[in-house]
């Protein structure tokens, strides 16, 4: 209790922080409502994979796939069937969920590009038949993302991903997950939110677009023509930004055969008031 009122003497929505605390312990409101307002764990997750699942539900999809690159000890992955089920509830949409993880950590950093003064091969090590035991419909990927990258589509046919969370640390396995994408485009829709964990941090890990997690989605930006990731602008206009905000990119395929799809709102008209 201390350390939430002192966090209120800095904080510039008081009101607004106890309210949500309220709604937070006695578990008030919508699922939508809660996601909105923050008062879920991980909201980034739910923000993605709820968005993901509302585009696929206009273009007229029953199924759709989340991924999770880096599962680490799992907690994120227990998280994600935690949002697929309200959110699968509330859509009216099956969610697949796949997470991708070595199994044993870190491997070792290749070059400065992944950040070997901040990362240790070995970090993040998961106990594989205790995470196993705790899902209840997430399938883990497990092996180096270099080789279960390459058949992962044809070994699971994956409904169409429409969210994913990036938490691989490293430049070098970001870039791999990333080149996923260019598999043919029945596995995504035209436009899937993506989340990026280690991309802002602090003055230990000096995030920059030269290296890590930034740098490979410069890189792949560049070397992409019609597939691009892009800064999620929606967020300028929430009165209350959170720091995850400005973690979300959205990844649009330009040639996909269903991008142009209508997806908005049908009455949009502005007629001249009365006189």
């Amino acid at each position: 209790m201390l350390s939430f009122l002192k966090g209120l003497i800095h904080d510039p929505y008081p009101l607004h922080s106890i309210a949500l605390r309220f709604a937070q312990k006695f578990n008030l409101g919508s699922y939508p409502y809660r996601l909105q307002n923050g008062i879920v764990e991980r909201p980034h997750y739910g923000y993605c994979l709820f968005n993901g699942a509302r585009l696929a539900k206009k273009l007229g999809l029953s199924r759709i796939s989340v991924l999770e690159f880096g599962v680490a000890g799992g907690r994120g992955l227990l998280n994600l069937e935690y949002h697929a089920r309200e959110i699968a509830r509330e859509v009216e949409i099956e969610i697949e969920i796949y997470g991708f993880d070595t199994g044993r950590g870190l491997p070792k950093p290749l070059d400065y590009r992944d950040l070997p003064y901040h990362w240790n091969e070995g970090f993040y090590s998961m106990n594989v038949e205790e995470l196993q035991s705790r899902l209840a419909k997430a399938k883990l990927v497990l092996g180096d993302i270099r080789e279960t990258a390459q058949n992962f589509f044809t070994e699971y046919d994956p409904a169409p991903v429409a969210a994913i969370m990036h938490d691989l640390d490293f430049y070098s396995s970001t870039m791999v997950a990333l080149k996923m994408f260019e598999a043919p485009e029945k596995y995504f829709l035209p436009r899937v939110f993506c989340y990026f964990d280690d991309i802002i941090g602090s003055e230990t890990e000096l995030y920059n677009d030269y290296t890590g997690e930034r740098l490979a989605i410069n890189e792949f930006n560049q070397t992409h023509e019609t597939k691009k990731l892009a800064v999620a602008y929606q967020f300028l206009a929430h009165r209350i930004r959170q720091t995850w905000h400005n973690q979300i990119f959205i990844y649009h395929d330009f040639a996909h055969s269903r991008y142009n799809d209508f997806v908005s709102d049908v009455r949009q008209q502005l007629p001249l008031p009365s006189a």
